[in-house]
C-alpha cells in the first residue's frame, strides 16, 4: 500500500475532498473542504485524486492553516468570526411598537448580531474598494472615507453585543 504524502488530495467517502496537511505512522491529518481538519486511518477506504510522494518538501500544518485561510478570505464573502457577549448568547431582542394594539416582534439576538458583523464587513469591503479605486481622486476618497466613518459611528450603539473590543464600531474621535 502506497503511503501519501503531504499535499496529496483525497475523496473520502464520509468527509469529502480534502487534503493531506500531515502524515504519522498510523494517521493522515487531513483538511477537507466541508469538515475542516479530521484525521484518518492511514489504511483507510478512501479515493486518491492525486497523489504526492513522501519526498516532497514537507509544510508544516500551520503554514497550511494560513495558507488555507487566506484562500478562502480572498474568494468568498464569509465575514471573519467575531463572537457574540455572553450574556447576550441565546437573548431575544423585543420590538414593542408604542400602539398596544399592534403586536411585538421578537428576533434572537445571535440572528441580529449575525447581521450587524455582515453589515460591518460589506462597509469593510466598500472601503477597501474605495481606497483602491484608480476611478476617484485623492480629494473623493476623502469626502467617502468620512461617510463611512460616520457610518461606524452610527454602528457604536451595536458595540455592546461584541465580546471583543478590537471587533467593535469605531466613528469619529473627539478632539
Amino acid at each position: 500500500m502506497q503511503v501519501l504524502g503531504i499535499g496529496s488530495r483525497i475523496n473520502h467517502p464520509k468527509f469529502g475532498k480534502g487534503v493531506v496537511t500531515n502524515v504519522t505512522s498510523k494517521l493522515y491529518w487531513v483538511t477537507f473542504i466541508e469538515s475542516g481538519l479530521e484525521t484518518i486511518e492511514i489504511d483507510a477506504d478512501c479515493e486518491v485524486i492525486e497523489a504526492v510522494d513522501d519526498e516532497v518538501d514537507t509544510v508544516s500544518f500551520s503554514e497550511v492553516e494560513q495558507s488555507l485561510i487566506s484562500i478562502l478570505r480572498r474568494w468568498s464573502d464569509a465575514s471573519s468570526i467575531s463572537p457574540i457577549a455572553d450574556k447576550w448568547k441565546g437573548g431575544t431582542l423585543v420590538l414593542k411598537p408604542a400602539d398596544s394594539g399592534l403586536s411585538e416582534k421578537e428576533v434572537p439576538i445571535d440572528t441580529f448580531f449575525h447581521k450587524i458583523v455582515m453589515v460591518r464587513d460589506r462597509v469593510r469591503v466598500m472601503e477597501q474598494k474605495i481606497n483602491a479605486s484608480t476611478n476617484l481622486d485623492d480629494q473623493e476618497k476623502v469626502d467617502l472615507q468620512q461617510y463611512i466613518t460616520r457610518i461606524y459611528g452610527s454602528l457604536t450603539t451595536f458595540n455592546i453585543l461584541f465580546k471583543n473590543q478590537s471587533d467593535q464600531f469605531v466613528g469619529e474621535k473627539t478632539k
